[in-house]
């Protein structure tokens, strides 16, 4: 004779709706911290590929200004390094072109700004926000001299 006890029959139970929540609750926890994580490593990333170009830039006024003896001015801007200004005092010391491409937009998309007098430049990223605040806010900046 076989005798079935309740005591020996396993009893299945399922998983309780606080027991669901609280998992989802963790699962959304980690999701957002996860986003967030990602989001600043863009961010940081996007900047210092700003000032990978920036230097860059520096790198290739220096040598304009070695070859011309001045650094661009505003009105001949960044295209200076692509082609001879029209107004270059004297047009024959330009070597160029010292960029070896198209001038690059920031990583955010927008073109860089420039200015200069000649003897100081500055060339900056509007960076995230992508409002040009001349080196204030989140712009990137170098300035040259």
């Amino acid at each position: 004779m076989l005798h079935r006890s309740s005591s020996h029959r396993r009893r299945r139970r399922g998983f309780t709706l606080m027991e669901i929540l609280l998992v989802l609750v963790i699962l959304v926890i980690l999701g957002s911290m996860v986003g967030v994580f990602i989001g600043g490593a863009r961010k940081r990333a996007f900047v210092d590929a700003s000032r990978s170009q920036l230097n860059m830039f520096k790198g290739q006024m220096e040598q304009y200004y070695m070859d011309v003896g001045s650094f661009p001015t505003s009105q001949q801007g960044l295209v200076a390094l692509r082609q001879p200004p029209a107004d270059l005092r004297n047009p024959t010391k330009w070597r160029g072109p010292y960029a070896g491409g198209d001038i690059p937009a920031d990583p955010w998309g927008n073109p860089y700004e420039f200015t200069g007098d000649g003897s100081t430049y500055q060339i900056w990223s509007a960076g995230p926000n992508g409002i040009s605040e001349q080196g204030g806010g989140d712009d990137v900046m170098v300035i040259g001299e």
